[in-house]
């Protein structure tokens, strides 16, 4: 098909799926418009060696001993939540919320501790400016662009500008307390921005530019800090959200859950190597990533003429990988596909899709979403703390629409009714 001038390739066939996610070097991540380039860029945008080595500096932030670390932050942000919701249920012993709302500022809550540790507060402000600078940029992104448009002193365009520079103020102010800190002997901390500082301070100091494309400058680390946000946010939100919606339609799957939480941690929380042996839980989430995947599709650019399958490519073809179409395919996962059945992960992704490239709700290969277990340790967490306090049903209010804008999300959101246990 076309997108105006430029021919897009649609490929759903699991085995040349899987080379265009092994062919990382010619098949690239498509130019982004400008604006969406200014409210999100690092590492899910840059390609080659730069990637490479960006990769190499953040994979340390997401090992599973620093998701161990992770888990109080979990643990404080979710128990603020259900905290919440136990006292609206305090008079009746039940109540209606809309979950959706409330997971996408828990999941935020949780990246803000994640990525700024200390300078949580700080963090939370960024954060907060980075919803509000996508609110604006959206539509634009959505728009005809215009080359040179975003450089046009417009309201619009200069609020955007207004918002990016308040959040570069405040991660400079962060940046030097840091630096500060570190020339008091104190540790570097570990959180993801530590991560990020320990790559950029000597940059930043020095204003070293040999081999400059292995340490960050300030717009980077804001780049790397934004898109953790971005990504992070909207998909887990998005997981649970479709999580309790089935939980709450499919309540035998509901109790199987809460009777494998309550054996495993009875009234106590959670701890990290128990998260690991939820085998009904994982079922149940790796169901709901086949069912509504936080992203719809993926695109890619050719970037030489090459031959993939029997299908010849020309250079700048767009190559799209619908990854709904692909989980829902009969063919490959059998007459029940569009079914709610966590039973066919039993014996984990690899049987249950045949062997086939057809689960990739985090994309796949080389370029997989560096923080898909952060996503899903928080998922796990916060379900097994929702499990031990409420049972639950789908509010009869609730309307299915699930709108791809950006991450598949619920139009209309989630409303739940939790009863206390």
């Amino acid at each position: 098909m076309w997108n105006g001038p430029i021919p897009v390739v649609n490929i759903a066939e699991p085995e040349l799926v899987r080379e265009v996610f092994m062919r990382i070097n010619e098949f690239v991540k498509p130019k982004a418009n400008p604006f969406f380039k200014h409210i999100s860029s690092g590492l899910v945008q840059i390609e080659g060696q730069v990637w490479v080595k960006r990769r190499k500096l953040l994979n340390p932030a997401f090992h599973m001993d620093k998701l161990k670390l992770m888990l109080p932050a979990f643990y404080e942000s979710s128990s603020v939540m259900i905290k919440e919701w136990e006292e609206k249920a305090s008079k009746t012993g039940s109540c209606e919320v809309d979950v959706w709302m409330y997971l996408q500022k828990l999941t935020a809550d949780v990246i803000s501790r994640a990525a700024f540790g200390s300078s949580y507060e700080e963090g939370k402000r960024i954060f907060k400016l980075i919803r509000e600078e996508v609110k604006i940029a959206m539509p634009l992104i959505d728009s005809l662009y215009i080359p040179g448009w975003r450089f046009v002193p417009t309201k619009t365009n200069m609020k955007v500008e207004k918002i990016y520079q308040d959040i570069r103020n405040l991660l400079k102010d962060i940046i030097q307390k840091r630096k500060k800190a570190i020339k008091e002997e104190e540790k570097l901390k570990d959180d993801l921005l530590g991560l990020l500082l320990n790559s950029s301070l000597q940059e930043i100091e020095n204003g070293n530019t040999k081999e400059s494309y292995t340490k960050l400058n300030l717009e980077e680390v804001i780049d790397e800090c934004k898109i953790f946000y971005l990504a992070g946010q909207e998909s887990t939100s998005s997981l649970l959200s479709w999580t309790l919606m089935l939980l709450g339609n499919h309540q035998d799957w509901q109790v199987r859950a809460r009777e494998e939480v309550l054996n495993m941690f009875g009234s106590q929380v959670p701890e990290f190597h128990q998260l690991n042996h939820l085998k009904t839980v994982n079922m149940i989430l790796q169901e709901v990533l086949r069912l509504y995947p936080p992203v719809t599709e993926l695109t890619r650019t050719v970037t030489k003429d090459i031959k993939i399958g029997e299908v010849f490519l020309p250079s700048g073809v767009l190559v799209n990988l619908p990854v709904l179409l692909v989980h829902q395919e009969e063919e490959l996962w059998g007459y029940d596909a569009k079914e709610f059945n966590p039973e066919r992960f039993n014996e984990g992704i690899c049987k249950a899709s045949k062997g086939n490239m057809s689960f990739f709700s985090f994309g796949w290969g080389p370029r997989i979403c560096i923080a898909s277990n952060f996503a899903i340790t928080e998922a796990k967490l916060v379900l097994s703390l929702i499990l031990q306090r409420f049972s639950f049903e789908l509010s009869p209010k609730y309307f299915h629409a699930p709108s791809a804008a950006g991450t598949l999300r619920p139009q209309f959101g989630v409303p739940i009714k939790f009863h206390r246990l």
